[in-house]
């Protein structure tokens, strides 16, 4: 009986790269809610940070941003969650989906008007399919004539660019 040897090394690199593979996602409680697009789970007895992915919503001291926080509370706060890693951002943050039951975390705050789809560093077509639908149905900042995004107010408290905040819908 021949067998193909051949065969042998490629099922041993397979086996050792599943093996070698970190978990896909993880699951923890959320235990602090930072902003509308930042959060706290424990994993392992210690909190980690969490930037969702591909959203990004009103600062706090910026008109929504208070909303979001509580939307983003009402929703995670204190319960058990799923997390699904993607990345690392600048500042360590690990930026992932976060499900809680089968809801999408990510999804909930954009479809509900609490955020932007942040295209400078998602391409997810999902995403921008609800920002659109949040956007024509009006709901949440989109309610704003003008909703200034968040990396534009961070920019103009930094002291790069004037940004005009409107007076509607004060957090």
């Amino acid at each position: 009986m021949k067998r193909n040897h051949r065969l042998i090394p490629a099922v041993l690199c397979l086996v050792l790269l599943l093996l070698a593979a970190p978990a896909y996602g993880w699951s923890g409680r959320v235990c602090g809610v930072t902003d509308g697009d930042t959060l706290s789970v424990l994993q392992d007895g210690r909190a980690v940070k969490i930037r969702l992915y591909g959203i990004d919503c009103p600062e706090k001291h910026q008109t929504y941003g208070n909303r979001a926080h509580r939307f983003t509370s009402d929703l995670a706060f204190g319960k058990e969650v799923e997390v699904r890693p993607v990345d690392r951002d600048r500042y360590g943050r690990l930026i992932a989906w976060v499900y809680v039951g089968r809801r999408c975390l990510n999804e909930e705050i954009l479809q509900a008007g609490y955020a932007w789809h942040f295209k400078r560093y998602s391409r997810d077509r999902r995403l921008a399919e609800i920002e659109m639908q949040a956007r024509a149905a009006r709901i949440g900042l989109w309610h704003d004539p003008l909703p200034v995004p968040p990396w534009e107010f961070r920019k103009a408290r930094n002291g790069r660019r004037p940004v005009i905040q409107t007076a509607a819908a004060a957090s």
